[in-house]
């Protein structure tokens, strides 16, 4: 089996429902075609490194699924081309590699860290030290203005 991972940008403008069923529609191109989805990922709405179209945002969607050949991936990749709906899109074949690294990702082994609370970090040491308790310099005068000699005229 081959494993593939299309994502593309939906437009923004188009109302929840909309933007759903454009989703849809290419999960059953790929399912009719004999692929075998593994995981859909709703990333939502995000912001474009570039203006698309005059457009700042776009909501992002990434499928993985796995086929036996690749004949799919053309009967997709021109309906994507097609609808007005989407932005952009990008097909990638996935190595083994990858499909461990987009599991491991499903799974939580791979993301976001915890952050770590800096009231846990400080108990039970002395705050003396700290920056927020040391005495703050007093802010610098300012220079007197510089004093004009008498002429000998006046």
């Amino acid at each position: 089996m081959l494993n593939y991972e299309v994502t593309f940008i939906v437009d923004p403008v188009l109302s929840g429902d909309e933007i759903k069923s454009t989703a849809q529609t290419y999960e059953d191109l790929l399912k009719n075609e004999g692929a075998n989805i593994t995981h859909i990922d709703e990333m939502g709405l995000r912001q474009l490194a570039y203006p698309i179209n005059k457009k700042f945002s776009g909501v992002y969607y990434s499928v993985e699924f796995s086929a036996e050949t690749g004949q799919a991936i053309p009967k997709m990749e021109l309906a994507l081309r097609r609808d007005e709906r989407i932005m952009r899109f990008l097909t990638v074949k996935l190595d083994k590699y990858g499909v461990k690294y987009n599991q491991d990702k499903r799974d939580g082994k791979i993301g976001k860290a915890k952050k770590i609370e800096k009231k846990s970090q400080n108990k039970g040491r002395d705050n003396r030290n700290s920056r927020s308790n040391q005495a703050k310099p007093a802010p610098a005068k300012p220079a007197p203005a510089p004093v004009k000699a008498k002429s000998e005229e006046e």
